[in-house]
């Protein structure tokens, strides 16, 4: 039942519209959960406009920093616009550690963050207008190139900054498309409010953390009590470049070579992490 899912779903996909959509990808079943666990049946992926993208690796520094202001994980975002070519692109603030804005080639760029750690997506439930979509690529464009909000996101770790318990009830409120700097979640969330996808006065786009954006609920009262996506996004799914692993979702107990070894049989002790079966390689197709 699973592998005729997946048959029509590709075919929905190859039928929905540009190359952009073909199922090169795929997605593990949703759940708001950062375990990495491999929900099966995986489905292939259909990219489209709206759809939110979270990455992250378990580096020292930005775990500790993360936990200490209470962001956790994911510790990136981003999301995904229709460029005026048609290619869908993925827009975000500061894409692998750099200082400012971009929009990213969209598959090779989830597979490069997914070699550094895990990706999930939250797609959307329905597909944008086209005037939102317009929107959305309207708001993205005008931010090229402007720099990462470096110094406001460090103020995150101090009394300095527009969220708290009480504060963000009153500060932090969408600035719009004109602010010369913004770090990832900030700029996601003011990209959905510009494209009319949430109402502003529920929006703290300076207060709010990718954790926010994936999990619909926040230890900030106000976020928690207004900031919600769903039910215009799907719960957020794991997301994997073929029906195999990815090289960095593994136990973390775990050295990279052990995991290689027992995905290919080489290490029986290890089975009871196999979750799925892995790629074919070239000589068995």
């Amino acid at each position: 039942m699973g592998s005729l899912v997946s048959s029509l779903l590709a075919v929905g996909c190859l039928l929905g519209g540009t190359d952009d959509a073909a199922p090169q990808s795929y997605l593990y079943q949703p759940a708001f959960s950062l375990d990495g666990a491999h929900r099966l049946p995986a489905t292939p992926y259909c990219p489209q406009p709206g759809d939110i993208v979270f990455a992250t690796d378990y580096t020292v520094f930005w775990t500790v920093t993360h936990n200490y202001v209470g962001a956790f994980h994911p510790h990136h975002s981003a999301i995904i616009i229709r460029l005026p070519d048609g290619r869908l692109g993925m827009f975000e603030g500061g894409p692998h550690d750099t200082l400012h804005l971009e929009i990213m080639d969209l598959l090779p760029n989830m597979a490069w963050y997914a070699e550094d750690g895990r990706v999930w997506v939250r797609p959307r439930a329905k597909p944008l207008t086209p005037e939102q979509s317009d929107r959305l690529t309207e708001f993205a464009l005008k931010q090229v190139g402007k720099r990462f909000a470096l110094i406001r996101q460090g103020a995150q770790l101090t009394p300095f900054r527009t969220r708290g318990p009480l504060r963000t009830w009153f500060v932090g409120k969408p600035a719009g498309p004109d602010r010369c700097s913004y770090y990832c979640s900030e700029v996601v969330t003011e990209a959905i409010v510009y494209a009319g996808l949430l109402a502003a006065e529920d929006a703290r786009p300076p207060a709010t953390y990718p954790h926010d954006l994936f999990m619909d609920w926040s230890l900030n009262p106000f976020l928690n009590r207004h900031f919600k996506l769903a039910p215009d996004w799907c719960p957020p799914s794991l997301w994997t470049a073929c029906l195999d692993y990815l090289p960095r979702q593994y136990p973390h107990w775990l050295s990279k070579d052990l995991w290689r070894r027992q995905i290919e049989g080489q290490d029986p002790r290890l089975a009871q992490f196999r979750l799925v079966p892995h790629c074919p390689k070239t000589s068995d197709k």
